[in-house]
């Protein structure tokens, strides 16, 4: 069924069909990116004082968490941040630095015991300039890949499908994550 009356949309006469993802605009527009770099306007420091399923938190450490990215590259797209409103890895502590990496290492377990995808991309976008949509608080990217992810819509749709809402995605990752810290 086509929401759209065909004979009114000039873009069908290239035989492509469209995938609408309103929802992303959100994202493209800015709506919620920080206003300056204080840690008052940064969303990810508000995140540890709202419940876990509000705030989609999967997991949390003793000086770091670990959130589903709302706007993920694909599905179980996780984050792992310190709680403290940094910006730069060189300004972490020794124990950030380490909870960051078991996290993200207990993070990779739980996606793949999850989800089995193929690899992982990690990675941390230090500044504005480095590609940081939230700049002012560092966040470590857990992206999981599947073989034949990277099909035609990224590429011609500039479109991503993501095949499961993230509360049920955070319930599964949580429910999956270990208790007990000999396990991370």
């Amino acid at each position: 069924m086509h929401v759209e009356d065909e004979a009114g949309f000039a873009a069908s006469r290239d035989g492509f069909e469209r995938l609408w993802t309103p929802h992303r605009m959100v994202y493209i527009g800015g709506q919620d990116k920080p206003a300056d770099g204080t840690s008052d306007a940064c969303p990810f420091c508000r995140l540890p004082g709202r419940s876990d399923e509000e705030a989609l938190i999967v997991a949390r450490g003793d000086a770091c968490f670990v959130v589903l990215n709302l706007y993920p590259y694909n599905a179980g797209h996780l984050m792992v941040l310190p709680y403290r409103h940094v910006a730069d890895y060189t300004d972490l502590t020794d124990e950030e630095t380490h909870e960051l990496a078991r996290l993200t290492q207990t993070a990779m377990r739980v996606v793949r015991e999850v989800s089995a995808p193929a690899g992982f991309n990690l990675g941390m976008n230090q500044g504005e300039v480095a590609g940081a949509g939230i700049a002012a608080h560092l966040h470590q990217h857990v992206v999981p890949r599947w073989l034949g992810d990277a099909n035609f819509l990224p590429v011609v749709g500039r479109t991503k499908a993501v095949p499961e809402l993230l509360s049920d995605t955070r319930a599964r990752l949580a429910a999956a994550w270990p208790t007990t810290n000999g396990d991370d």
